[in-house]
């Protein structure tokens, strides 16, 4: 990497030194492979144990060498060989990672972006090393489902599904999503901008159901946005910008009983006459119902083109 960093550049070198100092002195045992989260987006969301991790280890196993050059050279970490490892030869070319841990080395493992193994490949890799009875070290950091959870502002107990990527076949999306339809726990999806529009269309059947949409997590253009379900499509189609980048869309819990029903009604007529905060403020005390719940559902009418 050059000593020179364009003027509007970051300079990530520093954060080696921070990281040797910080994880330096901590044991990293060998013959083990060290799963490791990298950034979402912003290169600065990475942990100083796992830049020092990356800097250690003998060999790096990656789903895409390219991606993973990247985010080395901006950290100046160079000198281990990089092992292409995805979803279309992770079986095989776990067994040569596993060689090199028996041989006693050192092997980390990362995807192109988040936790490996969540809808990444990994998982087969740490089940092979597992059942060769060899140490699998996990290094925690981004994650873009923890990363929208975060934001969501979910009400009740926190419970959530993680359903990942839903069929790419419409009849087999639309089954799915009408499954969804009977799951009372928050759900969170994953989808590419190119089947974003596709799949609005069928979360749209869930009505008014609050579903917080979030894309380019982390990143210069990063968009998070509640609304319900059946105002989607608009939502999508008002502005071209918003189908692009990659999605996590957390579908929030579904309403219990006709308490919610009858909250949901209070409040809209509330929102009829009222400022948002005012609304959910008097529906929560007339109904019982949780002002957090109450305040998504007004989230979620307002940026639906209801009120």
């Amino acid at each position: 990497m050059s000593d020179s960093v364009p003027v509007g550049k970051a300079d990530f070198r520093p954060a080696r030194a921070a990281a040797a100092a910080a994880a330096g002195a901590q044991h990293y045992p060998v013959g083990a492979l060290y799963v490791v989260a990298t950034p979402i987006g912003n290169l600065a969301d990475i942990t100083l144990r796992a830049l020092h991790v990356l800097g250690l280890v003998d060999a790096i196993a990656c789903e895409d060498t390219r991606h993973t050059q990247q985010l080395l050279r901006a950290y100046d970490i160079d000198g281990q060989p990089l092992i292409a490892l995805h979803q279309h030869n992770e079986a095989t070319a776990a067994q040569g990672v596993i060689e090199r841990l028996q041989a006693g080395q050192r092997v980390a493992y990362v995807s192109d972006a988040g936790t490996p193994a969540i809808s990444d490949p990994g998982a087969r890799l740490a089940a092979a090393c597992a059942q060769a009875g060899l140490r699998v070290v996990p290094l925690p950091g981004a994650s873009s489902v923890t990363t929208a959870l975060s934001a969501a502002g979910l009400a009740g107990d926190g419970a959530f599904v993680f359903q990942g990527f839903l069929p790419a076949k419409a009849g087999e999306r639309d089954a799915a999503v009408q499954a969804l339809a009977q799951e009372p726990r928050a759900v969170v999806l994953l989808e590419a901008p190119h089947r974003i529009g596709a799949l609005a269309p069928a979360l749209a059947a869930l009505g008014e159901r609050p579903l917080t949409v979030a894309r380019e997590l982390s990143k210069q253009f990063e968009q998070i946005a509640t609304l319900a379900c059946a105002a989607l499509p608009t939502w999508l189609a008002q502005d071209a910008q918003r189908q692009r980048g990659e999605f996590v869309l957390v579908l929030h819990p579904a309403p219990t009983g006709a308490q919610d029903d009858d909250a949901e009604r209070v409040l809209r007529l509330l929102l009829a006459e009222l400022p948002l905060k005012t609304a959910v403020k008097l529906a929560a005390e007339i109904t019982g119902a949780p002002r957090n719940a109450l305040y998504q559902q007004a989230l979620a009418q307002r940026d639906g083109g209801e009120i």
